[in-house]
């Protein structure tokens, strides 16, 4: 049996880059996949993601835009992972991001967007049946790189917000066959913008913006082996507070961002040269709230090596 503990990877989920169009934290995160590397291993990697969108949702309403056309968000990160154990990982993204819309007269924002680091640890592995139970516990945490502007929504390229996050994950394998489930709980802090005041469902006098928190629900099932991986995903996000996009107005860092997204990714990992390692896949908005329903590719190369010659032959 592949034991997900040991599959080779420098692959992990890009970022939901529809939530940069609407100024979410983009979370180019890597803690909702069962895949961990051994130690002394070290993955590194860059990916980049396009995403699309011309409908969007005002509240519960859907709607397009002739002032914004098509808005298209690019995005390319730097990706690390570290295996200080079998059993405890250390993963990096940094992201730079690039925002556009295809009509009207607002500029697209460009820059670094915020730095994350995890910290994945797998307490257990348990033989159930014929297959094993994994459980995972990972916490996280992003801060801002740039000084990029968060109310100038859809064009933001981010929050800007300092986040802490945690996230359960349990996984069952079955010879080469998945399946994955994880909740995740995501803190932000105030943000500063630059106004005196504005108006959500009431007068704000204060340039200190409360955005919501968010619980993030992850589901995936696919065929796991050392050369390939292939899964299909389906991921919901859903604030804790906020409030909706008053009609025909501009989007703002605390309304209620909800949406759900159904994908698939791929992965293979070459014999020669050993390490290489190609990532594919995409994702589409099938339902939402104040969030544009966008379709996104994205795909990365990765290389993961061992730091320690002698220890070469985990691999």
């Amino acid at each position: 049996m592949i034991k997900p503990l040991l599959v080779q990877t420098g692959k992990y989920f890009i970022a939901l880059t529809f939530l940069v169009a609407f100024a979410k934290q983009a979370l180019a995160q890597t803690d909702a996949d069962a895949i961990m590397i051994p130690k002394n291993y070290f993955c590194a990697g860059a990916m980049y993601s396009h995403s699309d969108w011309d409908h969007y949702w005002e509240g519960d309403f859907k709607r397009t835009n002739g002032n914004l056309g098509h808005v298209t968000t690019q995005m390319g990160s730097l990706m690390a992972n570290y295996g200080v154990s079998d059993k405890f990982n250390v993963l990096v993204n940094v992201p730079y991001v690039a925002t556009h819309a295809s009509a009207g007269t607002l500029h697209g924002q460009n820059g670094l967007q915020d730095l994350s680091v995890f910290l994945k640890y797998m307490p257990f592995e348990i033989p159930v049946g014929k297959g094993v139970i994994s459980l995972y516990g990972i916490g996280g945490a992003s801060i801002p790189l740039s000084n990029y502007q968060a109310d100038f929504l859809p064009m933001s390229i981010g929050a800007h917000s300092k986040n802490l996050m945690g996230r359960f994950l349990v996984d069952y394998q079955l010879k080469n066959f998945f399946t994955t489930a994880s909740a995740e709980y995501v803190y932000r802090s105030n943000i500063t913008i630059d106004r005196t005041s504005y108006y959500t469902t009431e007068l704000h006098y204060t340039n200190q913006v409360d955005l919501p928190n968010i619980m993030v629900y992850n589901g995936r099932m696919g065929y796991r082996s050392e050369s390939w991986i292939a899964e299909a995903v389906a991921e919901n996000y859903t604030s804790l507070s906020g409030f909706d996009i008053r009609k025909n107005d501009m989007p703002f860092p605390s309304n209620k961002m909800n949406w759900t997204t159904l994908g698939v990714n791929f992965k293979y990992t070459f014999s020669k040269p050993s390490g290489l390692e190609l990532t594919a896949g995409g994702d589409c908005v099938i339902s939402g709230r104040n969030v544009g329903q966008s379709t996104i590719i994205h795909g990365g190369v990765y290389y993961l090596f061992s730091i320690k010659k002698e220890k070469k032959e985990k691999k």
